[in-house]
């Protein structure tokens, strides 16, 4: 690490402007080059070409899943190095790369590692999800969380009608390829890992499940909340005739009846920290 380009969203999480001051202060001590730096989404991602030309080594990421994983993609052929601090809710991608959880911190290690890993992602068309995807009606619950992200007091309760009337309707989702899975789901999770896709399949009917449903999805953590079939497989496919709402590290997508689902893996450019041996999926 010796020049950066620092891409940050302060909209999201913690990554507020005195936050983001604060590590550019550290960069400078730690004798690190600023040669860029984009507030995401008010300004246009970097390309690769604009990185290279600036002789940047090191992306560093502070922001949450969502922009983290637009910046991925945008970035996805580019050959330098990847630092994701956490900066947003859920920081799982953080989570997985690092032992600490203070950016100042993680930045302190990965000033002198030189090791850099390979993350697995779910992918769609030209799609990516490095954290994970989720399908289905319940994925209209992103309504509800962008409301309470901006204090709209007004819309999140719209979004939240509209969100339970969707996710607990008559018509589910479902999924062709996983073993076991067969039936219609208010949602189905697919997390991407190393030797291919974990699938979890979340069927909640009673009134005490839906309440914790909905509430885990606003509070930041599905999982805690499932009553789920899990299977394993290389591929999935969207089963059915109509298009169905997913969410990409939480970012809204429209796929169509029959898509591919499947796995992939990133080159290995992200820098980690963990004292572990084996970097965790994410």
């Amino acid at each position: 690490m010796e020049k950066l380009w620092f891409i940050t969203n302060p909209g999201s999480g913690t990554a507020t402007r005195a936050k983001c001051e604060a590590l550019e202060a550290v960069f400078e001590e730690d004798g690190l080059a600023l040669a860029g730096r984009t507030e995401f989404p008010e300004q246009k991602l970097p390309g690769a070409k604009q990185l290279d030309d600036a002789g940047v080594d090191t992306v560093v990421l502070f922001a949450g899943d969502g922009t983290i994983n637009a910046a991925l993609c945008a970035l996805e052929k580019w050959e330098g190095a990847f630092l994701i601090l956490p900066g947003g809710t859920m920081n799982l991608l953080a989570k997985g790369l690092h032992s600490e959880t203070d950016p100042h911190k993680i930045l302190e290690a990965a000033h002198k590692s030189d090791r850099r890993v390979a993350l697995p992602y779910v992918i769609a068309g030209k799609h990516r999800a490095f954290v994970g995807l989720i399908l289905g009606p319940a994925a209209s619950w992103f309504r509800a969380r962008e409301a309470v992200r901006k204090g709209k007091i007004g819309r999140l309760l719209a979004a939240v009608r509209g969100a339970w009337r969707k996710t607990f309707g008559e018509h589910g989702v479902r999924v062709e390829g996983a073993q076991g899975l067969g039936d219609s789901y208010q949602a189905v999770f697919v997390t991407p890992d190393l030797h291919g896709l974990e699938v979890a399949a979340v069927d909640a009917r009673d009134w005490k499940s839906i309440v914790q449903l909905g509430w885990d999805w606003l509070s930041g953590d599905w999982v805690a909340a499932h009553a789920v079939q899990e299977g394993w497989t290389q591929e999935l496919r969207i089963h059915g005739r109509k298009p169905v709402l997913a969410l990409f590290d939480g970012e809204p997508v429209t796929l169509q009846p029959h898509e591919k689902i499947r796995s992939g893996t990133s080159l290995e450019t992200f820098i980690a920290t963990r004292k572990d041996e084996e970097v965790p999926a994410p």
